[in-house]
Formats: C-alpha cells, sequence, structure tokens
C-alpha cells in the first residue's frame, strides 16, 4: 500500500512536471494583455480613419457647395445686368471696355461691384482675394495685397491647370505666405478654397480665393470627433470583454481536464505498476510457499535447500523493491561538466568480470570528445543500466562496441552503446522506453525508463535500435558544456 502510495505521488509529479509549461504559460493573463493592446490599436486606428474621413468628407463638401454658390452668383450678376456673351471672369479684370456704350460700362461696373460686395459679406470668411491667369491679386478684402503677385502655391496651380475647384485644410498661418494677412486672426483650423471662374470654353479667367473659418462645420466636425471615439470605446470594449469572458471559461476548462489528465495518467500508471508489481511477485511468493511447507516436514541438507530457495527469491523480492524506489526517487543533483569517456571506462571496468566470463569483447573509440552537461553519479547509473542490458543480451558472448562523435555545429554529443545479442522485434523496440515493459526474466522493466528521465534531466535525449538476432544499439545525445572561462587558455 505504501509503495503504490509513493508510485502514486511520483507519477502526480511526473505528470505536473510535464504540464508545468503549459501551466506557467498563464492563458489569461497574456489574453488580457495582448488581446488589450492589439484591440487597442486597432480601435485608434480605425478612429483616426474614420475622423480623418469625416473631415475630408466634410471639406469637399463645403468646398463644392462654396464653389457652386460663387459660380452661381457671379453667373447671376451677369444675366442681371443683362450682360450676354460675357463672363465674370473678364469682368473681374477690368478688361479695355472701348466700343462700348455708357450704359454697357455702367452695367459692367454694376456687376462687378456687387458681385465683389456679395463676395466680401460671405459668411465666416476671413479674406477673399481675386487673382488673374497670371497670378496676380487684382483685388482682395484686404486691400494691402492689391497688385501682388503670389508664386510657388500648389493649389492655385492646381486649379488653374484643371479648372476645378480646389480645397485645403490649414491649422496654422504661413509665415511666409502673402497671401495669407487675414483681418482678423483664425480661432481654429481655417479652410482654403480656389474657386476658378471660366469661360464657355472652360478656360479659367480669373481665380476666387476664399479663407473660410467655418464654424458651423468645425462644431459638426467636432461632434462627429466625439461620437467616432465614443463608439470606438465602447465597440472596443465590448468586444475586448465579450473574447474575455470567452477565454476565461476556456482557461478553466482547460485547467479543469489538464487535472483529468493527471488524475487519469495516474490510475494508468497505478494500474501499470500494480499489474507488473504483482506479476512479478507472483512466482517468487509461490515459490517461497511451496520452500515454507516443505521446510515444516523436512530435516537436514533438504531443509537447507528450502530455506535457501526462501533466502534467494526474498533477496530477488528485495532487489525489485530496490529497484523500483530508485526509479521512484526524484532526480537530484546540479548539473555538471562531465568527461563521458572516463564514466564510460568506469562503468567498463565495474563490468570487467561479467564481460569476461561472458566471452564479451569490447571497443571502444580512443577520441577525446568535449566535456558534456550531465552529473557524475546519475551519468553512471545511466551506463550502468545500458552495459547490464547489453551483458544480458550477448548470453553466448559477441562484442560491446561504444562509439562517440559530435554534430558539426559543436553543440551535441552522441555515444551510441552498441551490442550483438539477440536484438528485439518491431514491437518491442517500439515498447522499450514505457514503463514496467520488459523481456528479461525477472524483470520490471524501469532500467531503461530510468535512463530516459536521467538523460532528459540534463537537456540531453536517449533513443534505441534493434533488430532481431543481430543486436541492439543505444544512442545518448548530450548537451556540449560551454568551456570554462577560467581555464581558458589565453
Amino acid at each position: 500500500m505504501q509503495l503504490a502510495t509513493v508510485w502514486g505521488k511520483y507519477i502526480l509529479e511526473r505528470d505536473t512536471d510535464a504540464i508545468a509549461p503549459t501551466e506557467s504559460f498563464n492563458l489569461l493573463r497574456w489574453f488580457s494583455i495582448i488581446s488589450l493592446v492589439i484591440i487597442s490599436s486597432v480601435a485608434v486606428g480605425l478612429g483616426l480613419i474614420a475622423t480623418r474621413f469625416v473631415v475630408n468628407e466634410s471639406l469637399a463638401r463645403d468646398a463644392l457647395l462654396t464653389a457652386q454658390f460663387i459660380q452661381t452668383l457671379a453667373a447671376g450678376e451677369v444675366r442681371h445686368h443683362r450682360l450676354p456673351g460675357m463672363d465674370m471672369g473678364e469682368l473681374l479684370l477690368l478688361q479695355d471696355a472701348a466700343g462700348l456704350s455708357a450704359d454697357e460700362r455702367h452695367r459692367r461696373e454694376r456687376a462687378r461691384s456687387e458681385f465683389l460686395e456679395h463676395l466680401s459679406h460671405l459668411p465666416d470668411v476671413l479674406l477673399a482675394t481675386i487673382y488673374s491667369p497670371d497670378h496676380v491679386v487684382v483685388w482682395s478684402t484686404n486691400p494691402a495685397l492689391i497688385g501682388q503677385r503670389v508664386e510657388g502655391e500648389e493649389e492655385m496651380e492646381k486649379a488653374f491647370s484643371s479648372a476645378t475647384e480646389v480645397s485645403a485644410e490649414i491649422t496654422e498661418v504661413g509665415e511666409k505666405r502673402v497671401e495669407q494677412q487675414f483681418l482678423r486672426p483664425p480661432k481654429n483650423f481655417f479652410i482654403e478654397n480656389y474657386i476658378p471662374l471660366t469661360d464657355g470654353r472652360g478656360k479659367v479667367l480669373s481665380m476666387v480665393e476664399i479663407y473660410k473659418e467655418p464654424v458651423d462645420l468645425i462644431e459638426r466636425v467636432n461632434r462627429g470627433y466625439r461620437m467616432i471615439w465614443l463608439a470606438t470605446a465602447v465597440g472596443g470594449l465590448l468586444i475586448y470583454f465579450g473574447l474575455f469572458w470567452i477565454v476565461r471559461r476556456a482557461s478553466r476548462l482547460l485547467a479543469s481536464q489538464q487535472n483529468q489528465l493527471v488524475a487519469n495518467r495516474t490510475y494508468v500508471g497505478l494500474g501499470e505498476m500494480s499489474s507488473a508489481v504483482a506479476h512479478s511477485l507472483r512466482n517468487p511468493l509461490a515459490s517461497i510457499r511451496s520452500s515454507a511447507e516443505l521446510a515444516q516436514e523436512l530435516e537436514g541438507p533438504d531443509l537447507q535447500k528450502c530455506v535457501r530457495d526462501i533466502i534467494s527469491q526474498v533477496d530477488r523480492m528485495s532487489a525489485w523493491v530496490r529497484e523500483l524506489l530508485l526509479c521512484l526517487r526524484p532526480l537530484h543533483g546540479e548539473s555538471q561538466q562531465v568527461e563521458p569517456v572516463e564514466i564510460m571506462k568506469e562503468t567498463l571496468e565495474h563490468f570487467g568480470a561479467q564481460l569476461a566470463k561472458a566471452n564479451i569483447q569490447v571497443e571502444m573509440s580512443n577520441d577525446s570528445p568535449p566535456k558534456v552537461v550531465s552529473h557524475h553519479m546519475l551519468l553512471s547509473q545511466v551506463l550502468n543500466s545500458v552495459v547490464a542490458n547489453a551483458i544480458e543480451a550477448m548470453q553466448k558472448g559477441g562484442k560491446l562496441k561504444v562509439g562517440i562523435e559530435t554534430d558539426v555545429t559543436g553543440r551535441w554529443l552522441f555515444m551510441s552503446i552498441s551490442d550483438t545479442g539477440q536484438g528485439m522485434s518491431r514491437q518491442q523496440e517500439a515498447m522499450a522506453f514505457k514503463s514496467f515493459y520488459t523481456t528479461k526474466q525477472g524483470g520490471l522493466g524501469i532500467g531503461l525508463i530510468m535512463v530516459k528521465q536521467i538523460m532528459e534531466r540534463f537537456g540531453g535525449r536517449a533513443s534505441l535500435t534493434s533488430r532481431e538476432n543481430e543486436g541492439t544499439s543505444v544512442r545518448l545525445c548530450f548537451k556540449v558544456a560551454e568551456p570554462d572561462p577560467e581555464h581558458v587558455q589565453p
């Protein structure tokens, strides 16, 4: 019962360690952080795009309405003063009126002055200016600009070349821009509109430039800003908390399933252990019982033989229990820089008598490989177990070959221990590293699993290949140790 309890604790610790990397990654915490960053970034990006779209569309609409109003106003003044065949663009340039009657000149002057009067009283206007095709100011609400020439304005050039209205948003007054001499300073951002006045063939006769500070438009844009950012914030929070709730439930479900998995694997391990121990102890216990029954009726040498049988079977079970406890014991020991060749030589010396008795020849490489990351005592256990298995596999003699090599990167060292014994079948090879699986008579099947655990404890690996009647090769992979700075030659 005590052994089963110890094994249950071992299985639980082993499975918990196997799941530890998953548990150490706190799914809920990392999701809450990463999802908050992603959703916030997306929400801010969408908010910026939406607000910019609102501003651009509002400015474009305001520019279009302003252009249509001024062009309609210009055409209406020409019709109102009965000036057929003329355009307001010509009237604004004060072209030569020779050959016209006094009434026609008067009507032209009235149409021009009324148009300019309307232009100067447009709502929200900071400055209104009219340019000739050579970019000279012919009229402005700021008389100081009349007669000045303005060059290098991309928006103006674009409006002259395309004969369409051009609008631009401006946030600050340009100190180097001659035409931005407002009669009153703007409080917020303002809009610059270029409105071409053309003739019937689409030729630009003059250009109207209007700087506006549309208070109503600014208020609407600000309301749009607030609504967009509020909707973005609320939508982002709803998405975040909705996903957080789902992931929280999923995290709890995963934790529950992991605990159930550990429990199931513990029960499976206990079942395997119980089956293996029960199967292994059945024959010794039967032999002990038979010997004890005979001992009750015998005397002399026969009695001594029965007693020896009892002692040998008890020793046999004691060895199994000792081996099982050795496997159950947690692996202790900090990683060290060890020389695998030296430890292998010590192991071969320990088994020297058995190797000679079994007529087994040993071949070992004389290379001097680098030190590896392991532990001296635990690596001795690994090599003892592998060599003991090889000796038992070669009952009629054979050859034990130890090979050592490093990979091209120099980061890994491989030690192969090969025998010429009876080998294993494909099924036996696949089950070799499974707990309590063995092909040896009277074995518990925990030697290779202990080898695997010790190798993985220090970042290495253990693998096995075998063929029936040809032999078995165990391959141990070690991490090469970093050179010790204190022993590096200058």
